[in-house]
């Protein structure tokens, strides 16, 4: 016969009375056994003693009692065999076995006297409050999670102990963790639910996982009615959204993925979250979590923390969420800051990335705070003193420092003497001769480049230096080295339209204008004569230390071929030429290399005026008559005839000369000039000059 049973009115799992821990009988519940067992749960006479005195009863009862005490004793051994008898028998036949048994035990003991009476009576109370207390003890119900202890572990199988002296085995797999691993030992404490119970052979059939199931559901049932987050992994991206293991798969919406849409959600998967239960359906086993509402949750709280302490020059710890080209916005803990990129740091900063990174923690300093539309403007920069604080002490005029080039503009370059300190290089003081079109001619960002400084202004945050004047002034003397007139060798830099520069010295360039590279050629350019790089000779016409400016000349090498010609050459001197070029209103003639004459047209006396006929041919060498001479613009006029045709006009138009009297001629014989005679003279003189 099973010792455990299910009563069947009740349907509830009853632990045997031999189950329960210090009972050495069978305690049945109905009362014909109970009638029974009052037999078999006659105290002992050992502890009739003391529990007699605990009840009041006098030294002399007990001393009676003791008086008597071996004959009770027989004859209490003589009942027990038939109590024994008779108990096993009503284990079988029920309530009537029962009934003959104790009214046989009746019939065959003996009288007593009252004192062993009151003892009777004592042992039935303890036993009517052992029967009470076993009603009231515990037993396993089908569904019901129980704590256990673990006995033993075997190769594939846990032992545990339920109580009631009653054990279960599970098998070892329920135990292993998430990542396969089996961690129990003897002694632990564990919680499974009861499948099945047989009171009646004290086994029963217990599960941890469906424990396990049992009480997640239960935490996320509690969960969801309470409004609390709960942890979960995210395991991969389905459709709509996010597959969540909260110990069941959850499922949550795109939507409901952070506080603003995310253009890729599989950066979640495989990380651990902190989501709210919103919906959940535990027969479909359907639940749905958002992670937004955890984190909306979280940020009001963060927020409503953060606004009462805030203020004006507070430091913070923050977050920096996302970077744009002007700064960093910095998430404070519900309330976002603005870090300008003028703010990030007091040296130069191009990036807001070349100080802060997304994702990184800052701690910031809170420059202004607007309560009403909670906007915050941070500054990291103010964490670290002011280096212009100390520019007066470290900086002085004339001083020459060493910095880096940080930027280059329009108007000059930016050298970095210290972190946060900078200096403007002005285009005027990059160099002692060259114009510059731009600085970055001769700087180049992250440069290093000695400088001098010029001004320190801490006030205004700026300090001005040069570059030339950290170097020698190669103008310094130059007057004295090279004087007008003095023949000089150089380089040709480059060239521009008016002429080509000339570098004689470092650092020092001069200019041959194209009126100053040829006597004798007309130079539209000077690429015509020179080239890029080419060493030449030139002699120092000019030098302007005041605006720093040198004149050269290469034509002044050689005698003037002008000067020569109209040294040696009169009006009216017949001269050999060759016809180099035609014109419409004459030709061009070369009397010597590089001096050219015009002949007009209407100086050609074998051509006709308004046609060609008679025109000299370019190449015709001809003998041409000098008619005309400006040495200043460098201008000769020739003609082919005998006679110029001016010549001729001005002798036909001349007036006859003033008659002379025969005393007027008489007196001119002697020698003799009368004041008559120098007027009428004086006129002819006149008359023929026109």
């Amino acid at each position: 016969m099973s010792s455990q049973e299910e009563h069947p009115n009740s349907g509830e799992v009853v632990s045997p009375p031999e189950a329960q821990p210090g009972l050495e009988a069978a305690m049945p519940r109905d009362p014909v056994e109970l009638a029974d067992t009052s037999l078999q749960a006659q105290p002992n006479e050992e502890f009739m003693p003391s529990r007699a005195a605990s009840n009041g009863n006098s030294p002399a009862a007990l001393s009676a009692k003791e008086a008597s005490e071996p004959a009770a004793r027989a004859e209490r051994a003589s009942v027990a065999p038939a109590a024994e008898g008779a108990n096993e028998s009503a284990a079988v036949s029920g309530a009537p076995a029962v009934a003959a048994s104790t009214q046989a035990a009746s019939a065959t003991e003996p009288p007593i006297d009252n004192s062993e009476s009151d003892d009777e009576s004592l042992g039935m109370a303890e036993v009517e409050s052992l029967m009470e207390s076993m009603e009231a003890a515990p037993t396993l119900t089908v569904g019901e999670i129980v704590q256990g202890h673990v006995l033993s572990v075997t190769g594939d199988e846990v032992v545990i102990d339920l109580g009631l002296k009653c054990e279960a085995v599970i098998p070892r797999i329920e135990f292993s963790s998430g990542d396969g691993e089996i961690n129990i030992q003897p002694g632990q404490t564990v919680r499974v639910m009861v499948e099945k119970f047989d009171e009646l052979g004290g086994t029963a059939v217990v599960s941890r996982h469906r424990a396990m199931q049992e009480e997640l559901w239960e935490e996320i049932e509690r969960a969801f009615y309470e409004e609390k987050p709960i942890r979960g992994r995210v395991v991969q991206r389905v459709k709509g959204g996010l597959e969540v293991n909260i110990g069941v798969h959850a499922f949550m919406p795109a939507s409901q993925a952070d506080l603003k849409p995310h253009p890729s959600l599989d950066e979640w998967i495989g990380q651990e979250i902190e989501c709210k239960v919103i919906k959940l359906n535990r027969k479909r086993d359907n639940v749905v979590v958002s992670r937004r509402k955890a984190l909306e949750e979280e940020s009001n709280q963060r927020k409503t923390a953060l606004l009462e302490h805030i203020a004006e020059g507070v430091v913070l710890r923050g977050r920096v969420k996302n970077l744009t080209d002007y700064g960093a916005f910095v998430d404070l803990g519900g309330i976002d800051g603005l870090l300008h990129m003028t703010d990030l740091s007091w040296a130069r900063v191009a990036h807001p990335s070349e100080v802060v990174q997304a994702g990184q923690e800052v701690e910031v300093k809170v420059l202004k705070f607007d309560r009403e539309k909670e906007r915050v403007s941070l500054g990291i920069k103010q964490l670290a003193p002011d280096p212009w604080e100390t520019v007066a002490s470290h900086f002085h005029a004339g001083d020459h420092v060493t910095g880096k080039v940080v930027s280059v503009t329009d108007y000059g370059a930016f050298v970095e003497l210290e972190p946060g300190v900078e200096g403007l290089i002005h285009t005027s003081e990059m160099s002692w001769t060259r114009r510059l079109r731009h600085p970055s001619k001769i700087l180049k960002p992250g440069e290093m480049a000695e400088v001098a400084i010029l001004n320190v202004n801490p006030e205004q945050r700026r300090i001005s230096l040069s570059l030339r004047q950290a170097l020698p002034d190669p103008w310094k003397g130059l007057s004295d080295r090279m004087g007008a007139g003095t023949v000089v060798k150089g380089r040709v830099r480059h060239f521009t339209d008016f002429g080509a520069f000339i570098e004689v010295e470092e650092g020092v360039d001069g200019l041959i204008h194209v009126s100053n590279l040829s006597w004798t050629r007309n130079v539209k350019h000077p690429s015509e004569m020179l080239r890029k790089g080419q060493e030449v000779e030139a002699v120092v016409l000019n030098v302007d230390m005041e605006n720093r400016r040198l004149s050269l000349g290469l034509k002044q090498l050689q005698p003037d071929a002008w000067e020569s010609f109209f040294s040696k050459t009169n009006v009216g001197d017949m001269v050999h030429a060759k016809v180099t070029r035609r014109t419409s209103f004459g030709v061009f003639a070369e009397i010597e290399e590089g001096i050219e004459g015009l002949c007009h047209i209407s100086e050609i006396g074998s051509c006709d005026p308004g046609s060609d006929v008679g025109m000299p041919k370019v190449g015709d060498e001809l003998e041409f008559r000098v008619i005309r001479l400006n040495p200043e613009e460098k201008k000769i006029s020739l003609s082919t005839r005998s006679e110029s045709r001016k010549a001729t006009r001005e002798r036909e138009k001349a007036p006859e000369p003033v008659g002379l009297s025969r005393m007027a001629e008489a007196f001119s014989s002697a020698g003799i000039t009368t004041p008559a005679m120098a007027r009428a003279s004086g006129a002819g003189d006149r008359n023929n000059s026109h």
